[in-house]
C-alpha cells in the first residue's frame, strides 16, 4: 500500500502500444483498475491524497484449463470479477470509515487524543450477504412470483413461452426501476462519477492516448463493456435460456434459475464481448450498425449509472489504471512498490 500526492502524479508516460485489455469499477471515493494479471484499486482520502492497494490476479483459466474454453470462461471471468470487486469495495469501505471517523474525533476531540477505531469487517460481510439476498429476491423470486400468479387470471401465460417472456419483462422492468431510483441517491452521485471517470481513461487507453486528465476528459463516459451493459444482457439472455428448461413446481422453476445462471453469464459474457468488438469496426457498414444498435440499450442505461467526473477523479482512475499497468509490465509487486 502507498500514498501518493494530492495530484496524483506519478513519473513516466503511460500510452497504449501493447494490446492490453484493462477495465474496472467505480468503488467509494476511488476506482479500482485491472489488466489480465494485476489490479489496482486508488481512493481519494479526506487529507486529498491518493492511497493504492495493487496485487497480481491469479487467472482461473491457468489453474483450471477448461475455463479456457468460450462460455466457461466467462463464467470464471464473472466469479474473479466479483472476488476482486468485493475485496476493492471492502478497502474503500474501510478507509471511508477511518476518515468518517477522524473527522468525528476532530470534532469531539480537537487535541487528538482519542484512539481511531478499526472499521469493522463483518458488518462489509453482512451488507453484501443482504444485497445478494435483496438481488435475488427481487430479480428472481419476485418476478417468478408474480409471473405465476398472472397465470390464474391470463391462461396465455401458461404457454412456457411466454411464461418466461412475462417473467423476463417483469425482471427487466424491476431492474430499471431499481437504477431508476439509485439516481436520485444523494450519496451513490460520487460513485456514480468515479464510474464515469473510470470509463473515460478506459478509453482513453484503448485510443491509444496518454493517460493524462485533459485527454481523458474528451472521452464518452459511456462504454460497451460496462458491467450495467453485462447485466442487461444477462436480463435478455436469460428469457431464452429459461424457455429451454421446462418445470413444474415453483421451487423447481426457482432453483433452476439460480442453478442456470452459470451458464446465462457466460453466454452474456461472450456476447457482449463480440458485439463491443463488432460494434465500432471503421468501415463496418450495415453490420457495424446492428452491433451498435445491440449495445445501444445498455449505453442509455449507463446514462443513470454514470455522471460526468470532476479532474480530480479523473486523476483517481488514472492513477489506478496506471499502478495496474505498472505491475503488468514488470510483473513483480514488491519492485513496483518500490518506484512509487
Amino acid at each position: 500500500m502507498l500514498k501518493i500526492s494530492a495530484n496524483g502524479e506519478k513519473p513516466g508516460v503511460f500510452i497504449n502500444t501493447e494490446e492490453i485489455l484493462v477495465g474496472g469499477q467505480a468503488v467509494i471515493e476511488g476506482v479500482m483498475m485491472r489488466t489480465p494479471t494485476t489490479y489496482a484499486i486508488a481512493l481519494r482520502r479526506a487529507d486529498g491524497s491518493i492511497e493504492v492497494r495493487k496485487g497480481v490476479v491469479a487467472k482461473i483459466t491457468g489453474i483450471w484449463r477448461f475455463f479456457r474454453f468460450p462460455v466457461l470462461r466467462g463464467f470464471a471471468v464473472l466469479i474473479q470479477s466479483l472476488r476482486l470487486g468485493y475485496r476493492a469495495l471492502q478497502f474503500s469501505y474501510e478507509k471511508a470509515v477511518e476518515d468518517l471517523e477522524a473527522k468525528e474525533r476532530l470534532a469531539e476531540d480537537p487535541g487528538g487524543h482519542k484512539p481511531a477505531k478499526k472499521a469493522n469487517t463483518m458488518s462489509m460481510v453482512g451488507m453484501f450477504a443482504i444485497s445478494l439476498a435483496f438481488g435475488i429476491g427481487l430479480f428472481v423470486l419476485l418476478p417468478l412470483y408474480i409471473t405465476t400468479f398472472l397465470k390464474s387470471y391470463y391462461g396465455a401465460i401458461n404457454n412456457w413461452l411466454i411464461f418466461n417472456l412475462v417473467d423476463g419483462i417483469i425482471r427487466v422492468a424491476f431492474f430499471l426501476a431499481y437504477l431508476g431510483s439509485t439516481y436520485f441517491m444523494k450519496d451513490i452521485k460520487r460513485v456514480f462519477q468515479y464510474h464515469g471517470a473510470e470509463h473515460k481513461v478506459v478509453y482513453t487507453w484503448e485510443s491509444k492516448e496518454e493517460l493524462i486528465v485533459e485527454n481523458a476528459q474528451q472521452h464518452s463516459r459511456l462504454h460497451p463493456r460496462c458491467g450495467t451493459s453485462f447485466l442487461l444482457f444477462v436480463m435478455v439472455v436469460s428469457i431464452l435460456v429459461f424457455s429451454l428448461f421446462k418445470f413444474g413446481s415453483f421451487y423447481l422453476i426457482f432453483l433452476s434459475r439460480i442453478l442456470l445462471l452459470p451458464l446465462i453469464s457466460g453466454l452474456s459474457y461472450e456476447l457482449i464481448r463480440f458485439t463491443a468488438k463488432k460494434a465500432f469496426v471503421t468501415g463496418g457498414g450495415w453490420s457495424s450498425a446492428f452491433f451498435r444498435g445491440l449495445t445501444a440499450p445498455g449505453l442509455w442505461l449507463q446514462r443513470i449509472t454514470t455522471q460526468e467526473p470532476s479532474a480530480d477523479q479523473l486523476e483517481v482512475a488514472i492513477c489506478a489504471l496506471k499502478e495496474a499497468l505498472e505491475l503488468e509490465r514488470t510483473g513483480e509487486p514488491e519492485k513496483a512498490l518500490a518506484t512509487s
